[in-house]
């Protein structure tokens, strides 16, 4: 009996017009590298004999990237161009194709070709042998930076600790991604997104395959160590509560130390007749407690920031339109994801 992720085990019908096989790339100001892309993509599901679309989602490029997006789209009747009406972090772009996608499967890869798209048929193999993800844990990370790579190290272990979901370690968004599971991140409704914690939550089975990451084939990294940061934060904060918890563990521990302290200068006076002086130690425990209050009160500030968005339900991302060769022309899409 053939696995249901088997495309061929399917009957035959009206649907049969829809791809078998979605991939979705998410663009941010990629212009040198996305021809090559494109290329390599195409030459990868061509040589996979399946149905497949492509399915770009241009994050408010700024350098041409879009048109050059719009101009595949009208010459290549399996690419679509999906535009966001400006830059919404990749999250929300990612999160935008796979609103978008229309395939059995969903396969997520970077534009930047760090994530070969010569593994995809490795992909689809577990796919079809029933998996309803396959991740791709990086083996190696050519082209990075020993701090880029160190701060990877630490982050996902330090991650994987905290969160009481176990988040794959250095495992980034390249995966593949049943039908099954991309309906389920769909009904997804939270604003601040963390996409590999996402991936996680599912818990549908997946399967492991390792692989070397190249380093980009054309142009930089958009990522730098602000954005990084506040991804690692967004990460911690959406998927462990763990922080609050060490810092009232933090605040038990500096408020029985004072207290025993307190005890013991009046113990001292009343009992001993000595006066303590100590102006540079008291001065000392107050900066030490001010700076634990401050950071307790940082802390709490990005948990109820989480919440205030969260409140707003403002839509993730928004369209400006979609372009395929099968419209003739691009067609507006003014709508986000609600």
């Amino acid at each position: 009996m053939r696995p249901s992720n088997d495309p061929d085990a399917h009957p035959r019908g009206p649907e049969q017009a829809y791809p078998v096989l979605s991939v979705v790339v998410p663009v941010y100001n990629e212009r040198l590298v996305l021809p090559m892309c494109y290329r390599r993509i195409r030459g990868v599901m061509e040589s996979l004999g399946l149905r497949y679309e492509i399915v770009f989602v241009d994050d408010g490029s700024v350098d041409g990237s879009a048109d050059q997006l719009a101009a595949l789209a009208y010459t290549d009747r399996n690419v679509r161009a999906v535009r966001l009406s400006r830059n919404f972090g990749k999250e929300a772009a990612l999160t935008a194709g796979l609103d978008n996608a229309r395939g059995m499967a969903v396969i997520v890869l970077d534009a930047d070709l760090q994530d070969p798209p010569e593994l995809i048929p490795d992909m689809v193999k577990a796919w079809r042998a029933g998996a309803d993800m396959v991740t791709m844990k990086r083996r190696s990370r050519a082209g990075e930076s020993w701090f880029k790579r160190a701060c990877a190290h630490v982050f996902y272990r330090v991650l994987r600790r905290l969160s009481e979901l176990p988040i794959p370690s250095d495992t980034g968004d390249f995966r593949l991604l049943s039908r099954r599971a991309v309906d389920v991140l769909k009904r997804m409704p939270e604003r601040s997104r963390y996409m590999k914690g996402l991936f996680a939550w599912v818990g549908l089975p997946t399967h492991e395959i390792l692989y070397d990451r190249a380093p980009r084939a054309a142009g930089s990294s958009k990522w730098n160590f602000v954005g990084l940061t506040r991804l690692a934060l967004e990460g911690v904060t959406s998927f462990s509560v763990a922080p609050l918890r060490w810092v009232g563990a933090v605040g038990m521990v500096a408020a029985t130390v004072g207290g025993a302290f307190g005890l013991w200068i009046v113990g001292k006076t009343l009992f001993a007749g000595e006066i303590v002086n100590g102006y540079p130690s008291t001065v000392a425990v107050i900066t030490f407690l001010g700076g634990v209050q401050l950071l307790s009160i940082g802390l709490l500030g990005e948990y109820v920031g989480k919440i205030y968005i969260e409140s707003k339900q403002r839509p993730l991302y928004v369209v400006r339109d979609v372009c395929e060769l099968t419209l003739g022309l691009a067609e507006p899409a003014l709508q986000g994801r609600e």
